[in-house]
């Protein structure tokens, strides 16, 4: 399995509602800063298990408020509603920009199907 390009450029947009990714040999990507925080790899999100995953909704008007770097493979990113435990590897990242309309479509089926609105 290949590895996840690493972004040449890690920017949050200037109304902090977009994480912007530049990657060397990749297209880039644009990740809403919902998306980000509705997806979070973060334990609160996902679980210990598939059967515990949280579907996370009213985070419509959620934005970035930093991004801290992990080592040399992930950044910390912190929202403006308190979340900051998601853990983001260059992989998920590169995912998400890659694949974003996919999860993006799962998100909202599951977020009508639990009767849940992006809206706070």
């Amino acid at each position: 399995m290949a590895t996840a390009p690493i972004p040449q450029e890690i920017r949050v947009s200037a109304d902090r509602r977009t994480l912007v990714l530049r990657f060397p040999s990749a297209p880039g990507g644009e990740i809403s800063a919902e998306m980000l925080r509705v997806l979070s790899p973060s334990a609160e999100v996902q679980g210990h298990s598939p059967d515990q995953r949280v579907t996370v909704g009213g985070k419509r008007n959620v934005a970035i408020s930093n991004v801290f770097p992990v080592g040399h493979y992930a950044v910390r990113i912190v929202f403006d509603d308190g979340h900051d435990t998601g853990i983001y590897t260059w992989s998920y990242l590169f995912q998400l920009a890659r694949d974003g309309e996919r999860h993006w479509t799962g998100y909202l089926t599951e977020l009508e199907a639990k009767g849940l609105s992006r809206d706070a």
